[in-house]
């Protein structure tokens, strides 16, 4: 009885501790593989553009100021107008300096006057000083008085230009061709020469753009100065506030004649044509310079990078299997990215589903996520 009852438990348990290895066997069983998307390197040709904040400026741009005092009697322009050089905007009242200049006039011919008496004179005592017939003394007073009155009139003739040139400075012309402010001062102000600022005059097509770049660089822009371009080409471009890409090339105007000793930097001068006069002087936006390295680089999707620490890595498959490799990364481009080192022309780059990845799990490839 007992034997039978030994043996039954030895069954029992036998057939227990077989149950609970099955279930731990199926409890252990292997997850499925991730899914991702992998994206095969090749060679492309890594052209990419650097950026550098910059300024819109005018190539020329003038201040006007009043060269003589009075009151504000004409404006002759609109605000913000195109003017045209030798275009007449101001006028400042005339009456005092046109008075000036009758009277200046009026004094020159009285002493045109004095001088074509004091030269008859003169020549009516040389004669009769040649026959003895007046003390030579009487001729030399002439000779005094013909040369006092020729310097009453070159002095008479300076005063007619200085008020002739102040009757001229009281209308104010454009400087130069271009675009016109705002009037600074309306109709009866009063002006100081050389303080008042009336307004300003700046050349507007084509427009200039200022930038700093590193002293390092100062050979590749000479290069690029020197080098020649045809008008469109797109190594220089603009991009305006609001990620406005301008659509008019640009080209080296200057590189400044030295570098600042404080930055380390030197500033460069680019062109561009002010179409529909987009182009506003103190814009501030960014240069766009194409860096063409060319050679063909290894080039992959940038989010397939994974960074640690400062490090960065891509996950590579492998025999169905993420291979986590660590890589050197060269320049971004735009969703892109040049890897210098840590992979191979035709490695299969994982680079949807890398949040889910650790190194040497098994995945699956499938197609992209559109």
């Amino acid at each position: 009885m007992t034997r039978k009852f030994i043996c039954g438990g030895i069954v029992a348990g036998a057939s227990l501790a077989f149950y609970s290895c099955g279930n731990q066997a199926d409890m252990q069983k292997a997850p499925p593989p991730t899914p991702v998307a992998a994206y095969v390197v090749r060679e492309e040709n890594a052209s990419y553009y650097d950026e550098f904040p910059a300024t819109i400026t005018p190539l020329n741009e003038v201040e006007i100021r009043p060269q003589v005092a009075g009151y504000m009697t004409g404006i002759f322009f609109k605000d913000g107008q195109h003017v045209v050089k030798g275009q007449k905007l101001y006028e400042i009242d005339q009456q005092q300096y046109r008075a000036q200049y009758e009277q200046s006039i009026a004094n020159l011919n009285v002493a045109k006057a004095n001088e074509a008496r004091a030269q008859q004179d003169a020549d009516r005592y040389a004669e009769l000083a040649k026959n003895d017939a007046i003390a030579k003394q009487t001729l030399d007073h002439a000779v005094a008085d013909l040369q006092s009155a020729k310097m009453s009139v070159e002095a008479a003739e300076a005063n007619v230009k200085s008020v002739e040139t102040s009757l001229k400075y009281s209308l104010i012309f454009a400087p130069l061709t271009g675009t016109i402010g705002i009037s600074q001062v309306k109709y009866g102000a009063s002006v100081t020469p050389g303080q008042t600022l009336l307004n300003t005059v700046s050349t507007d097509d084509p427009m200039a753009v200022d930038f700093a770049v590193d002293q390092s660089q100062i050979t590749r822009f000479s290069l690029l100065m020197n080098r020649k371009t045809s008008p469109h080409d797109s190594t220089f471009t603009l991009k305006l506030p609001g990620e406005y890409s301008y659509p008019q090339p640009g080209q080296i105007y200057l590189i400044d004649r030295s570098v600042d000793p404080q930055t380390g930097t030197i500033k460069v001068r680019l062109v561009f044509h002010n179409i529909n006069q987009l182009l506003k002087a103190g814009i501030t936006c960014n240069v766009r310079v194409q860096n063409d390295v060319g050679q063909k680089s290894m080039v992959i999707p940038y989010k397939s990078i994974v960074e640690q620490l400062g490090e960065y890595f891509v996950f590579t498959i492998r025999n169905n299997q993420a291979i986590q490799r660590k890589v050197i990364l060269g320049t971004k481009i735009n969703g892109n990215v040049v890897v210098r080192s840590g992979i191979q022309i035709g490695d299969s780059v994982i680079t949807e589903g890398v949040q889910k990845l650790r190194d040497s799990i098994r995945v699956s490839v499938g197609p992209p996520k559109k």
